[in-house]
């Protein structure tokens, strides 16, 4: 029996209203968006070595990703589009957010970077039949009411050999603690009400997920906080904060 498509992925209105406001802070590094800045390291390292071992492309090269096109799902001010343009691919970044989209542009463009932002979500570009070889959705699907739709679309928007990297959060105790308790009560790194551990999704459902939607997982690495470094950096543990790269063969 073929299994139905899952619906498009609804944006939900309260997270895209929450992260517009933040749109003229995203580039500052000790503004609200302080984390992603910190986590930025090390997660574009992890993604850059995934991608130039899945495209076969040398880790040397001053531009290893040149030829390929990329999407940035949820791409808010740019902060993971930009690294990928200076590594050499073509990148489209979207986000619902209108107002946010526009920083990022600014930015880009005062960068020197040719980047195509749009106000879209996944399911517009499935509706007009895109495809690209890297997809990327990191710190995204925490945040839609429907991550099942969301991976389908993932899977849709990639061509056949291409690469999909997510990262997000684990659905446990210690994510609730260090996530949300932590990172947005106690040290404020984050305003109140960012996350919602009832959207978490665990490594076990992510990878279920991509699986049903013809994605296979290659790679799953978790990141932790290092306090007295402070620094995020790789580990084994993936019961809060992880990555993970997956293929469509």
């Amino acid at each position: 029996m073929q299994q139905r498509a899952p619906q498009a992925p609804a944006v939900d209105p309260r997270e895209v209203e929450r992260f517009r406001e933040l749109a003229d802070r995203w580039w500052d590094p000790d503004g609200p968006m302080r984390p992603l800045h910190r986590l930025g390291p090390c997660r574009l390292g992890w993604l850059r070595d995934q991608a130039v071992r899945h495209f076969r492309r040398s880790a040397t090269a001053r531009t290893p990703l040149a030829g390929l096109e990329a999407l940035d799902v949820g791409c808010g001010g740019g902060l993971v589009a930009e690294p990928l343009a200076r590594l050499g691919a073509r990148v489209t970044g979207i986000d619902p957010a209108d107002d946010i989209v526009a920083a990022a542009a600014q930015h880009a463009e005062l960068a020197g970077l040719p980047i195509t932002y749009r106000a879209a979500t996944t399911g517009d570009l499935v509706a007009e039949g895109r495809g690209f070889d890297l997809v990327t959705a990191l710190e995204v699907i925490e945040h839609v009411p429907e991550p099942e739709a969301l991976v389908g679309d993932l899977a849709r928007l990639v061509r056949p050999g291409g690469l999909v990297v997510l990262s997000t959060l684990s659905r446990t105790w210690r994510a609730w603690l260090l996530g949300i308790v932590g990172a947005e009560y106690l040290l404020g790194w984050l305003p109140p009400g960012t996350h919602n551990w009832n959207r978490f999704v665990t490594p076990a459902e992510l990878t279920h997920m991509l699986r049903t939607q013809g994605l296979r997982a290659t790679a799953l690495v978790g990141i932790a906080y290092d306090p007295a470094q402070a620094v995020f950096h790789m580990v084994r543990d993936t019961s809060v904060n992880y990555m993970l790269a997956a293929v469509r063969d």
